[in-house]
């Protein structure tokens, strides 16, 4: 028996991110005949702040940054190795500690819709529930359909699945990746596309943060970065940095590359947290490195950042 793993790898202990923790040791196996040695990789799951709130929504406890604290402190403790994130949990802007050096390939990035009643957004009866905890969510739903009652659901998409089960919403929202990775895509009952909900930066990525300056990880990560998801999502990351730096902000951005690969076709929008007030953008440009595609992920927020009225501005960051 091996003493000590070659690689610990970090993660929440939701079905999900262990389900997307073991997509990455499965790629690291078969890129690296040694780590598919009995042991070689161990799985670490830590329990974060975003994991223990379930009372309220995450807006009022700090943001969604919360899902990656504790690991990031045990990453940088040396408890792990290798940090695995939903790339829509991880804030614009990281400690110096960490670097994200590897980006794996996107799965389906849209919203789902689900109802055990209705069979879209649009198809809710007038004052219907929807059960979401996710700012992004309620504010886009409510600028469609603002006689929507929004009922805080918070807990795993077990919990949620069960909760909307059990009638205490008309329907939800959930991710498609993460469904599609649970083995769960027979429940959705629409997948919404980003023409509909724009979805949130980063969704449907799998990000893997490690020590900065750490080579031999940097090394084992190096052939499963995807250079195609990379690009867009720096592209959408640059849209939070400019305008959601607190994770507070009603936001979606979403990038897509051309058939040929040399430009970025980048969509963002951004609301009030009601949904009365709507902005949103697109710009198409040429980027072929992720520093470039931040750049222009940041041009596109500067842009929309131009837009919304200083007051309302500071409102919604929770900045006033």
């Amino acid at each position: 028996m091996r003493e000590k793993p070659f690689i610990t790898l970090g993660t929440r202990g939701s079905p999900l991110a262990v389900a997307q923790t073991e997509i990455l040791a499965a790629a690291l196996k078969e890129a690296h005949p040694e780590l598919a040695e009995d042991g070689a990789i161990a799985i670490k799951t830590i329990t974060t702040s975003g994991d223990k709130i379930q009372d309220r929504a995450l807006l009022e406890a700090g943001g969604k940054g919360l899902f990656i604290k504790e690991i990031e402190e045990a990453l940088f403790a040396g408890e792990i190795d290798m940090a695995v994130h939903s790339m829509k949990d991880v804030p614009a802007e990281l400690p110096p500690e960490g670097e994200l050096s590897c980006i794996l390939p996107r799965e389906d990035p849209r919203d789902a819709f689900i109802s055990v009643k209705y069979a879209s957004l649009k198809d809710l009866p007038d004052g219907a529930t929807l059960g979401t905890a996710g700012i992004r969510r309620k504010a886009f739903a409510l600028a469609q359909r603002p006689d929507l009652k929004i009922v805080l659901f918070r807990g795993n998409v077990g919990t949620r699945l069960e909760k909307l089960q059990n009638g205490e919403a008309d329907a939800t929202f959930l991710a498609v990746a993460g469904l599609k990775r649970l083995g769960l895509e027979e429940k959705i009952t629409a997948a919404l596309e980003p023409s509909e909900i724009l979805p949130a930066a980063g969704q449907g990525a799998i990000g893997v943060e490690i020590r900065t300056g750490d080579d031999r990880c940097k090394n084992y990560l190096a052939p499963l970065h995807c250079k195609k998801t990379a690009l867009c999502i720096a592209a959408e990351r640059g849209v939070v940095a400019v305008l959601d730096a607190s994770c507070r902000t009603p936001i979606g951005a979403f990038a897509t590359r051309d058939s040929n690969g040399a430009t970025l076709t980048l969509r963002a929008a951004v609301a009030t947290e009601d949904g009365t007030e709507f902005w949103q953008g697109s710009k198409t440009l040429p980027a072929s490195t992720e520093a470039e595609a931040e750049k222009f992920g940041r041009i596109l927020g500067q842009e929309l950042r131009g837009k919304i009225p200083e007051d309302v501005f500071k409102k919604i960051t929770g900045r006033a």
